[in-house]
């Protein structure tokens, strides 16, 4: 597993530019939101499936459903395919 965490004064232009370079369209990813509080953390596990204007695609489902707004983005981590690692 390999984790980008994006710097606290990114915008959302560097972000996206950032998590583009570190993930491709199929992989599976897990991001996690800033982190304020423990309980405020949001993790979001899916494939991604697209790098829109404002946020990170997963699993083909829009905004409102699964993906993530790349300003809300604290890290991604790439999840490894069990099945390749063998």
């Amino acid at each position: 597993m390999t984790t980008l965490t994006v710097p606290p004064d990114a915008d959302t232009k560097r972000t996206k530019l950032l998590v583009q370079n570190h993930v491709d369209i199929g992989d599976t990813v897990e991001v996690r939101s800033a982190e304020r509080t423990m309980d405020q953390i949001t993790v979001v596990t899916g494939d991604v499936t697209g790098f829109e204007p404002v946020y990170l695609e997963l699993d083909g489902q829009p905004l409102d459903d699964r993906s993530v707004r790349y300003d809300e983005i604290h890290t991604v981590s790439t999840i490894e395919d069990e099945a390749n690692e063998a």
